[in-house]
């Protein structure tokens, strides 16, 4: 039975009817749609297996079509199609509920592809999504362990962060977390998992830090019987391995430069060939990728591919640094303190007040998980019901944060309004880490307008 495709587009070459007479012998029924009016009729009257939508097509509003149709049939899954120069509005249309995207020069088979994945996955689920209301917004993840870092909290910026995870969790396209070390990057890329129509299938984690090149590569495609020494029986890669579910590169940066093409070539063709295999295998899992480094720079330098780094950040999610999560910590802290205390049959029960003080104004280089280790050996340590202060780290007992005049405004000193806003400024951005979009978020300002600021004090660079 064919597939019915709802195009809408102009009619330029590459799109239009030259898109129907490619999709038609490859299984497809197109049916083409000028507006986003007569699209959305369209799918009020027939029954389609997914929406094609043409960002480049004038006067149409496609991102904005995407997410009236995700809204009322959310069984049809749209894919956009766009021109390289307009990446960021299929980022946009993708956030708003499209399944995926495809940058031209058009890859028909690549195209074909999606299609057929997009439609037999909703496919399963269709009539189901399609007769339940649209989900509230949901808060992160409560901690119910200790194994693992969880992502607790109720802070501005990470609640921005897991509500991007709601609104691409259903998409199957690329999402790169970013944050630095003990952030919570797994926990966020399972809850993404946990919240996506392949929740049933398998999550599947790999550090790609962690293993040497040769074993690394052996590990993500497979290989052959004797294919090397050792190799005395085939191993299906793990690509394969995550079919139907989720597979999550952590530490992504760390990928050696001579196996990123091989990495680039199976997220464009959804095939992998195993080590000393001659024929490629398919697999049908999404990619997620996190990472600490900036990938920018390493794209500049040279470490790093552009288009394989272009292939994984097709969503990007920023985890915020615990020092820029306020009350979070004493969050956490408490939470952590609970869960120890039932794991070691402590009476514990609490933190001192000069402990939760001194966890406060700790800057936490090591994140969420410098905070749990910390937890952990308190309770440990601890020879009543609270924690004390002689129960910490030194490193964390003894810590005074700097009064400097960067990171304090002295209210005794008699300074021109504007000089307190930089000061205040230059101490929010080094609490983030010097991310200026976690700046701007925590201040409450858009980017250019913390741009614009920065230029001002001279402190753009």
């Amino acid at each position: 039975m064919a597939t019915r495709i709802l195009r809408v587009s102009d009619e330029r070459i590459g799109a239009g009817p030259a898109l129907d007479a490619a999709l038609a012998p490859r299984g497809f029924t197109p049916v083409g749609a000028r507006s986003a009016e007569e699209a959305l009729a369209l799918l009020a009257q027939e029954a389609f297996d997914a929406l094609v939508v043409d960002l480049d097509t004038p006067g149409l509003d496609g991102v904005d079509l995407c997410g009236r149709a995700a809204a009322a049939h959310p069984q049809v899954p749209a894919v956009v199609l766009a021109e390289p120069a307009h990446r960021d509005a299929a980022v946009a249309a993708i956030r708003a509920g499209a399944w995926d995207f495809l940058l031209r020069p058009l890859d028909v088979e690549a195209l074909a592809g999606l299609l057929q994945r997009a439609a037999r996955t909703l496919l399963r689920e269709g009539p189901r999504r399609a007769s339940l209301p649209t989900p509230a917004p949901r808060a992160p993840p409560a901690a119910t362990s200790t194994d693992a870092v969880e992502v607790l909290g109720d802070s501005p910026a990470l609640r921005e962060a897991y509500a991007l995870i709601d609104r691409v969790a259903d998409s199957d396209a690329s999402v790169l977390i970013l944050g630095e070390s003990g952030t919570g990057k797994e926990a966020a890329a399972q809850a993404l998992h946990e919240r996506s129509r392949r929740r049933e299938g398998p999550f599947v984690a790999i550090n790609c830090a962690a293993m040497p090149e040769a074993l690394l590569e052996s590990e993500l495609f497979g290989h052959a019987r004797g294919a090397f020494t050792d190799a005395k029986s085939a191993r299906t890669g793990l690509f394969v391995q995550a079919s139907g579910g989720t597979l999550f590169l952590d530490e992504i940066g760390e990928l050696p430069l001579t196996l990123q093409p091989k990495l680039l070539r199976a997220l464009q063709s959804r095939r992998v060939r195993p080590v000393g295999g001659d024929a490629e295998v398919a697999f049908d899992a999404r990619v997620v990728a996190a990472t600490n480094q900036d990938l920018e720079s390493a794209v500049n330098e040279g470490r790093f591919r552009e288009d394989l780094y272009f292939r994984i950040h097709v969503i990007g999610i920023e985890l915020p640094p615990l020092r820029a999560r306020g009350q979070d910590v004493l969050l956490l802290a408490r939470r952590f303190t609970e869960d120890f205390a039932q794991r070691s049959g402590k009476p514990v029960r609490a933190l001192a007040p000069a402990v939760e003080a001194r966890l406060l104004d700790y800057p936490w280089p090591g994140n969420v998980r410098e905070l749990q280790n910390c937890i952990e050996r308190a309770v440990a340590l601890t020879a009543g019901d609270v924690v004390q202060l002689e129960d910490l780290p030194a490193r964390i007992r003894d810590h005074r944060r700097a009064r400097s005049g960067r990171e304090l405004v002295d209210l005794t000193e008699l300074v021109p309004l504007e000089e307190v806003e930089r000061r205040h400024i230059l101490r929010v951005l080094e609490a983030v880490g010097g991310s200026r979009t976690l700046a701007a978020r925590t201040l409450g300002l858009d980017r250019k307008t913390l741009y614009r600021k920065l230029e001002r004090y001279g402190a753009g660079d």
